[in-house]
């Protein structure tokens, strides 16, 4: 249970706004869900995405941290993903102690001051390896303008951490995240991936941006695939990552094991 003292809950404000949001972060009644990243060429899941969930009302994490904005508990509700989803995925063995771990990261969050030394303290405190790590940064035109923000994810990268623009192309700032910071990997947008089987434009626009990114020696992820049409035209155009419900939505963490024991199974050779 974390208590008003604890670190992650420092910060909360003096009058909840959101009493039973509040309630549910100090009890840590939010779960974690977990979508799989599946190769486009193996069909292995190579990691899985931490997302929040409130259980007992089927919020999923886009309306959470919606609600924990209007609140101004998204910086508690964060972390608080990040801790449990770092502690349990320290835990993870078998088939799925070889996947990685995505975790999203709040622009404020990399612009607090504390940052990233309490970050790196969570993570060593919770035994994951910093290899295995992805954190996923959401683009935000303050972050390119921030002295500190390249330092900052640049200390992480020198741990092993890779670092994601996460729903690229949707946002103003994308060029300049690419051009001012450390990135490793861009996560396209299911927004761009929708149309591209009948659409012209989309289809020019997200072949663009995959190339842009093998050119940049950078890693992409393609969201929201969810038909084998857009799987071949990505696989086409040289996409090395995807998630979305042609693959799998989120699971809770024994449905992941399962999935990842199938989808990583041994193939036999013909």
């Amino acid at each position: 249970m974390l208590h008003r003292s604890d670190p992650m809950m420092s910060d909360l404000p003096v009058h909840e706004q959101d009493p039973d949001l509040f309630e549910a972060l100090t009890e840590r009644a939010i779960s974690i869900h977990y979508q799989p990243m599946i190769d486009l060429h193996s069909g292995r899941v190579v990691a899985a995405e931490a997302l929040a969930r409130w259980e007992p009302t089927g919020t999923g994490a886009d309306a959470l941290f919606q609600r924990a904005r209007a609140a101004q508990l998204e910086g508690p509700l964060s972390r608080s993903i990040q801790y449990d989803a770092l502690e349990k995925a320290a835990r993870w063995s078998g088939p799925l102690g070889q996947v990685g771990l995505s975790l999203n990261l709040l622009p404020d969050e990399l612009l607090d001051r504390d940052f990233p030394d309490s970050f790196i303290e969570m993570l060593r405190d919770s035994g994951f390896a910093p290899e295995r790590l992805t954190l996923e940064l959401v683009e935000n035109g303050h972050v390119t303008e921030h002295p500190e923000a390249a330092r900052r994810l640049a200390r992480l990268r020198a741990l092993g951490i890779r670092i994601a623009v996460d729903d690229f192309g949707t946002g103003y700032s994308s060029l300049a995240y690419l051009t001012s910071l450390p990135i490793d990997t861009l996560k396209i947008d299911r927004g761009l991936i929708a149309d591209i089987v009948g659409g012209d434009k989309d289809r020019i626009v997200v072949r663009a941006l995959l190339k842009m990114a093998q050119e940049l020696g950078m890693r992409t992820v393609v969201e929201g695939v969810e038909n084998a049409a857009q799987l071949d035209l990505l696989t086409e155009w040289g996409a090395d990552l995807y998630q979305g419900f042609l693959g799998s939505g989120p699971l809770d963490e024994d449905a992941l094991g399962r999935f990842v024991a199938f989808a990583n199974r041994p193939r036999q050779r013909h």
